[in-house]
């Protein structure tokens, strides 16, 4: 697996450099594009994978802060610069509903069906539902219900002073996980963290990643230039584009490293992926594109459409009622990815 990624990172990267260079077919280098931004999403997430473990937990985790969704921050700025709002919009909802519903169902799936069951702890499980009930259902679903009663400056405002809020929650988070209470809520699950060992040094896997970054940075920018031909030629609308194919994408790197790791019974770094990314994307990322709008003239709001917000809700929910004893196995990761294709078929039909 890890062989087949290098190859294609070694291989797809140039494609897309010449694809641009010589103004390929769009859909051609759209598919290209893509491509190459999961290959490089994979490694990506093994770099910071080493970093973390080189580094310690405290520093691990800003890493993960930082780098854990680098792939579609980018890939959000640049269809900000381009004024695609609604596909950013779009996205942060993909990632959410992706991350909780086809992530953790599939990766759920793939391991029940090696290990009749999988635990994970229950106390962590809880922790992380507070979380995403207030990521989503307070900081998300709130403005859009005040947006119907406020004008359109004050509802930016709203959104402002909603992600100077949830960045500052999300940054006492990791205090709280990584300082005050570290391993109070990863009992149990310890010895096999303490037993990793990090393939790469630490100069290597930064140089890495700063470099992946990089290479990621100017694919995405060609992508997000692709987005209104095949908009077009495929009859797909932005809020499709931007909930499933660029969802996928940017976070395909997370999806494959979780199955990996549900597939070998490690379900607590599948919990920590899947919850802790979706986590990462709202509280975290989704505020810091509302500063970045503002690099552009005009500001970003976090009001999600209806469709967007009904989904996000139903997809904690659910989430949160498979997950809080601490135990599934695949019949309940079955039901997860069910209920993601649901609501794909649903987006499609927009």
């Amino acid at each position: 697996m890890k062989k087949t990624f290098m190859l294609a990172v070694i291989t797809l990267f140039p494609l897309s450099v010449l694809a641009t260079w010589f103004h390929w077919p769009e859909l051609s280098r759209f598919v290209l594009y893509g491509a190459t931004i999961i290959s490089l999403a994979f490694y990506m997430s093994r770099a910071t994978e080493n970093l973390s473990i080189l580094v310690g937990e405290r520093i691990g985790g800003l890493i993960n802060a930082t780098f854990g969704n680098a792939v579609e921050l980018l890939i959000a700025i640049f269809s900000l610069k381009a004024g695609l709002y609604s596909l950013v919009l779009a996205s942060i909802s993909g990632s959410v509903i992706g991350n909780l519903l086809f992530n953790g169902g599939l990766s759920f799936f793939t391991g029940g069906l090696k290990h009749k069951r999988l635990q994970f702890n229950v106390h962590n499980a809880r922790h992380n539902s507070a979380l995403l009930i207030f990521a989503v259902i307070v900081a998300f679903l709130f403005p859009k219900i005040f947006s119907y009663e406020l004008a359109k400056a004050d509802v930016f405002k709203l959104s402002l002073g909603s992600a100077v809020v949830m960045i500052f929650l999300y940054l006492s988070g990791l205090y709280f996980k990584l300082v005050t209470h570290r391993g109070v809520y990863s009992a149990g699950e310890q010895e096999a963290e303490a037993s990793e060992k990090a393939e790469w040094g630490f100069w290597r896997s930064l140089v890495t990643l700063l470099v992946l970054t990089a290479a990621a940075a100017y694919v995405s920018e060609n992508l997000v230039e692709t987005f209104d031909f095949v908009s077009n030629r495929l009859g797909l609308s932005e809020i499709f584009i931007g909930l499933v194919i660029v969802a996928v994408i940017g976070n395909a790197g997370e999806y494959i490293t979780s199955i990996m790791m549900a597939a070998k019974n490690r379900v607590a770094v599948t919990v920590e992926i899947s919850v802790g990314a979706t986590l990462q994307i709202a509280m975290f990322v989704a505020p810091v594109l509302v500063f970045v709008s503002l690099l552009f003239g005009r500001p970003l709001a976090l009001i999600f459409t209806m469709p967007e917000m009904a989904s996000m809700v139903l997809a904690v929910l659910l989430n949160i009622m498979i997950m809080n004893d601490g135990d599934t196995n695949w019949f309940e990761g079955a039901t997860l990815v069910a209920a993601y294709a649901i609501m794909a078929v649903g987006f499609y039909l927009l």
